[in-house]
């Protein structure tokens, strides 16, 4: 029960904010439209969700944030990341962002756009993403331990969505690439033309914890640029991990 309500919780955040109807729902958790409905059902008189009164759509309901306000002093990083991100957005121009692992995916928390006027938009706040997909993916996988990496590869279909080139062969290739330079790259393999750079976040225990990524338009992140960000998300993500450490070692236990 507790793990159909997780997946089910997943799937409803990632419709927001225009929310999701009983039978979308069903399809992206892979459970019954019936269970869907009398677990929404039941979480909806908790105040968990709620339904849209014009379009039927279900979306987060206001228990879920008075719950996550609880919750913010421990785990929400966001205030400390925020200043990184927005000085990645300025110093390049381009749209920068902070993702954080969770379990088997990436969750981007904040978004802050440069000044050059043509975006991509793969990558908002909320949106969640199969290590190994888009740049931030790939940072976090890269430097996990590799019996981590390749039972999640040989468990993980991720060409079914994502098409052939995120193979586990195709991946494992682009890994060896992340853990030589440092930084990852997604030649526009998640929307063409749509190209992202990330460097990953590590905890005390050199662990990848979540990734800083840059995203711009194909023409913006050519070989010589590469060479320019890479080095310059590397230093931030540094900076960043080790905020985030003496934060974490002078939190109460």
């Amino acid at each position: 029960m507790v793990g159909r309500l997780s997946v089910l919780f997943r799937v409803v955040s990632q419709a927001e904010p225009a929310g999701a109807s009983t039978s979308a729902l069903a399809r992206d958790s892979e459970l019954s439209r019936p269970t869907v409905h009398r677990l929404l059902t039941a979480l909806r008189a908790q105040g968990l969700v709620e339904r849209d009164a014009d379009t039927g759509n279900w979306l987060l309901g206001p228990e879920f944030f008075l719950l996550s306000i609880t919750a913010a002093p421990r785990y929400d990083v966001r205030s400390v990341a925020q200043p990184w991100v927005r000085r990645l957005a300025e110093a390049t121009g381009e749209s920068a962002f902070f993702s954080v692992r969770r379990g088997d995916e990436t969750v981007c928390l904040i978004r802050e756009d440069g000044a050059f006027p043509i975006r991509s938009h793969v990558l908002y706040e909320g949106a969640r993403f199969p290590l190994g997909v888009v740049s931030a993916g790939l940072a976090v996988l890269a430097f996990m331990h590799p019996r981590e990496v390749d039972n999640y590869l040989a468990g993980a279909d991720l060409t079914e969505r994502y098409g052939p080139r995120h193979s586990a062969a195709e991946v494992h290739r682009r890994l060896d690439e992340v853990r030589s330079k440092g930084w990852a790259l997604n030649p526009g393999l998640v929307v063409e033309g749509s190209w992202g750079m990330a460097a990953a976040v590590f905890d005390a225990n050199e662990e990848p914890i979540g990734a800083l990524t840059l995203t711009g338009i194909e023409a913006r992140f050519g070989p010589k640029r590469q060479r320019e960000l890479g080095p310059l998300l590397l230093r931030e993500a540094h900076s960043l991990g080790r905020v985030l450490r003496q934060r974490a070692e002078r939190r109460p236990s």
